[in-house]
């Protein structure tokens, strides 16, 4: 029996035989988009991650941990930063207990709910994220620097509006 090719007619009722088949070039496309976003996210992530152990001794989801924290000097709460980092709070425990033994955060009960705590930078915290943040962006602009000014505004512009797309879809 020979397997149709993308080349071959089918009869309309004829069985579609995979996924592949049904896919239309529009599909293709988006698929191929997907694939290439992933992979442009994957290596520069990495290249961070490799950097940022090297370079400051600390892992990637620590140093989020702390851009967040940064970003709220009155302190989040656990579960907002699981929710923030879309991670779990098992998690996020984890990385608090390391940050805190490193006097890097502290927690404090929540006053409008004792049995809550909220997570803030110390000091020292402050001090070492706003050196690493400072490098971590030169690391960003360098793997970046061969796109010129106009097409990382282009790109900035393009999925910022398939960002919005995928909003609207979400709430449909």
């Amino acid at each position: 029996m020979q397997v149709p090719s993308e080349n071959t007619p089918q009869d309309d009722d004829s069985p579609v035989l995979d996924l592949a088949s049904r896919l239309t070039q529009d599909h293709h496309q988006s698929l191929k988009l997907w694939l290439r976003m992933l992979s442009c996210t994957t290596k520069i992530e990495n290249e961070i991650r490799s950097r940022l152990r090297a370079n400051f001794g600390i892992t990637l989801p620590r140093f989020d941990l702390m851009a967040q924290l940064e970003r709220y000097p009155q302190g989040l709460r656990m579960g907002e930063l699981s929710k923030r980092m879309m991670v779990t709070g098992g998690n996020i425990t984890g990385i608090t207990d390391q940050l805190e033994q490193e006097k890097l955060v502290v927690r404090v009960a929540d006053p409008k709910d004792g049995r809550a705590y909220s997570v803030k930078l110390t000091a020292a915290g402050r001090k070492a994220f706003a050196t690493m943040a400072a490098v971590h962006e030169s690391w960003v602009a360098e793997l970046l620097q061969d796109m010129s000014a106009g097409d990382k505004g282009q790109l900035i512009e393009l999925l910022s509006q398939m960002k919005q797309h995928l909003y609207a879809a979400g709430d449909k």
